[in-house]
């Protein structure tokens, strides 16, 4: 027989399913296209389920349901956001060149181009993961968002797409559904905030609650309905009260009851340390309005009925939060004494609220919603810019989670140009906001007329002015000073295109310091094959390019020389097996009884290099154990002091020129065998028994404890925190693990004294 072939049908060639609830769903979809536009390609629609629903039919999802269900649920969603034909089609067929014989040019053949380029880049994040290999989770949020800059519906289908699994996710196991809402919480719900996509959001983040703690979700739930009838009741109340004086003053409008979501409740009971009995504003008014005259004239009325509270005023309809939200909020005292928030919109304000980017596209076929988003989406293509830069996946993730996810201020330039940045930003964020050239050449700057230091971080409503130098540039103590990446960014290519020779100078010294705090030489580590294989994984030209990548910040000296450092230990494993086989292999032709050289004697486990007899302590600050990095350090006095490589406290960095030459090479006595203290600090979800199974461990390893400390935390965490006597980083790891296996247990860390 030859070799088997995909045969790839025509849709006229598709043969017609029996109905079920996905071909009435799919009716739904078209009516509900051809309601908000009339002119979509319907047919389309109809053509990407037949194709989807056959090349999907011979597949299940965990529920035991159709996998068909899936694509379709999500085209359904994508409908009731009202977007494009080309959109929903792809929708349907997002899983298809993934999961089937289907290939792009298949796809593109039957439906076009632009379907065939959606499918695709939702194709391509589907290898999104929140913990994953350093360069893949780098190049992934990447891709991210460059998928965003060049098709805002791509990174739509998928947030449609992850708001479906989520509702499905019960039926995934326990760690699966901890891990993927972690996942939602941390990554995809604020990137749902930063589109302004609040239906979305609010669902995703409700969802992981719901998956993440369960016992706050159950409990907010259950609260909010025990009180859910004498909230309502006094929320008409002030609704009937409102109603009347707006028709009094001949404003059109709707007023409503808007409960808050239980992620937000959740959010405030931790943050303010109540009980929900305490937090009177559950729920909110929403006042909708034709104009935004109207808008102002309804809050004059509001603070005219009721007394607004001091400093919780927000008008975001002249300063527009960047994902677009429009809307005024006040927060004013009811009528016995309650507060209560009102927000006041126009319709085309509470479009934008609810729906976000999707609000902006254009439904007419033919005519690319992108160029209407061009301004919409300026921020994903500077934030590329500003990240470009950037070699180290873990400064990549924070400064993204920082300019993408954090709160807001806006704050003014002396014309009167609002500047928006993420909260904690200073003065020199906002001089690189502005203009690199004018970060670039700071040298101070002035906050409502006053010089402040260039650490002062703005607030909302500051009118900042920065003062600038044409002879100076910027400094290296900026980058600890600067919150934004784009402001670290434009500094670190400041110093890499000006001071070249300077950056490899100060690129070797780090080096140098980091070398000399592990204890080995540069002569150990930078062998050539070894510096041309690290030069060539970060796409260097030369070890200089190299060492001035260090000297200006886009790669830190620690990465540098641990990755060295590993293959020389490896090289250093590899040696000593062959001088134990050389040495076996010659015991016999050995004439002459070798005299034994006189072994180094330790002390507490640790031998000193060089020194026979001296005073040896365990640092209490970080606790090593046999099998961790170490170094020495000479103290004062009280001997060496013996610290984990990694420990805060033997940061060179931080040292003075003396401290950091009293480092000493020290290493464990492998013949001796000694027990050591190590912390851990257990978390897992509060309930009966968990600190007794956690005791049973130990007892059943026979490891001694020396302390134990649990709490419960304002999330309902139990924080159970342990000090147990162990002989090496092996026992360590057994115990890590299997403390991991009891049931709710989330995390397991070392921690410091």
């Amino acid at each position: 027989m030859g070799e088997e072939k995909h045969i790839i049908l025509s849709p006229e060639q598709l043969p017609l399913q029996s109905n079920d609830d996905t071909d009435a769903l799919i009716e739904d979809i078209i009516r509900s296209v051809k309601c908000y536009n009339p002119n979509g390609n319907t047919d389309m629609i109809y053509i990407a389920y037949r194709v989807a629903k056959n090349a999907h039919k011979a597949q299940r999802r965990k529920s035991g349901a159709p996998y068909i269900e899936h694509p379709v649920q999500i085209a359904y969603i994508a409908s009731q956001f009202a977007l494009d034909a080309t959109t929903i089609t792809a929708c349907l067929l997002h899983d298809v060149i993934e999961d089937t014989p289907y290939t792009y040019e298949d796809i593109a053949a039957l439906f076009g181009e632009s379907v065939a380029r959606l499918v695709d880049g939702v194709t391509k994040l589907k290898k999104i993961k929140y913990i994953s290999q350093e360069e893949q989770q780098i190049e992934n949020l990447r891709k991210m968002f460059l998928a965003m800059a060049k098709d805002i519906r791509v990174v739509l289908i998928k947030l449609i797409d992850r708001l479906h699994n989520m509702r499905t996710l019960n039926f995934m196991p326990r760690e699966k559904q901890l891990m993927i809402s972690k996942e939602t919480l941390d990554v995809y719900a604020p990137l749902a905030h930063r589109l302004g996509v609040s239906k979305i959001k609010i669902e995703l983040e409700d969802l992981a609650l719901k998956y993440l703690d369960p016992v706050a979700y159950d409990e907010i739930s259950s609260s909010i309905n025990q009180k859910k009838s004498e909230r309502e009741a006094y929320i008409s109340d002030i609704i009937n009260v409102l109603e009347d004086k707006l028709a009094d003053a001949g404003i059109e409008c709707q007023v409503t009851g808007r409960a808050k979501h239980f992620y937000s409740i959740f959010k405030k009971l931790f943050t303010k340390n109540k009980t929900i009995d305490e937090l009177y504003d559950l729920f909110a008014v929403r006042v909708i309005v034709n104009t935004v005259t109207d808008c102002y004239t309804v809050l004059g009325i509001v603070h005219d009925l009721y007394t607004p509270i001091p400093l919780r005023f927000k008008d975001y309809i002249a300063m527009p939060k960047p994902n677009m939200y429009q809307s005024l909020h006040t927060t004013v005292i009811g009528p016995n004494g309650t507060p209560f928030e009102i927000q006041i919109r126009t319709w085309e304000m509470h479009r934008i609220a609810e729906e976000g980017i999707a609000a902006h596209w254009k439904y007419k076929e033919g005519i690319s919603g992108q160029t209407d988003m061009d301004s919409k989406l300026e921020w994903v293509r500077k934030l590329l810019d500003t990240q470009s830069g950037l070699l180290d996946p873990d400064d990549f993730f924070n400064t993204l989670r920082f300019d993408l996810f954090e709160e807001e201020v806006f704050v003014f330039t002396p014309q009167g140009k609002v500047i928006s940045l993420p909260a904690k930003s200073t003065v020199i964020d906002f001089a690189f906001a502005i203009h690199s050239e004018v970060g670039c050449k700071m040298s101070g700057a002035k906050v409502n007329g006053k010089i402040v230091h260039n650490n002062y971080e703005v607030q909302t409503g500051d009118i900042v002015e920065i003062l600038t130098n044409n002879t100076r540039g910027p400094s290296r103590d900026w980058l600890s000073l600067c919150r934004t990446s784009q402001a670290k960014n434009k500094i670190n290519q400041w110093f890499k295109r000006e001071k070249r020779p300077e950056n490899i100078e100060h690129g070797k010294e780090l080096i140098e310091r980091e070398l000399r705090r592990l204890g080995n030489t540069h002569a150990q580590l930078f062998k050539p094959e070894w510096v041309e294989q690290m030069t060539r994984r970060y796409g260097f030209n030369s070890t200089d390019d190299l060492y001035a990548s260090v000297g200006y910040g886009g790669l830190t000296a620690q990465k540098v020389v641990v990755r060295l450092r590993d293959q020389w230990l490896r090289e250093q494993k590899e040696l000593e097996k062959q001088k134990k086989f050389e040495a076996v292999y010659n015991d016999e032709e050995h004439t002459v009884e070798a005299v034994p050289a006189k072994r180094r004697v330790s002390s507490c486990g640790i031998i000193v290099k060089d020194i026979d007899n001296c005073l040896v302590r365990i640092a209490n600050c970080c606790n090593p154990v046999a099998g961790d990095d170490i170094v020495g350090f000479i103290t004062k006095g009280r001997g060496v002091s013996v610290h984990r490589c990694d420990c805060p406290n033997m940061n060179p960095e931080k040292m003075s020129e003396e401290d950091r030459g009293r480092f000493i090479e020290v290493y464990w006595d492998e013949e001796r065998s000694t027990s050591y203290i190590a912390n851990l600090q257990v978390e897992a979800p509060d309930r009966d028994g968990v600190l007794l199974e956690i005791t049973n461990i130990l007892s059943t390893l026979k490891i001694p404890f020396k302390s134990v400390n649990a709490y419960v935390n304002k999330r309902n965490i139990a924080v159970i925190q342990i000090g147990v006597e162990i002989r090496n980083t092996s026992d360590l790891a057994l115990l890590t693990k299997k403390i991991k296996q009891v049931q709710g247990v989330t995390s397991v860390e070392r921690i410091q004294n």
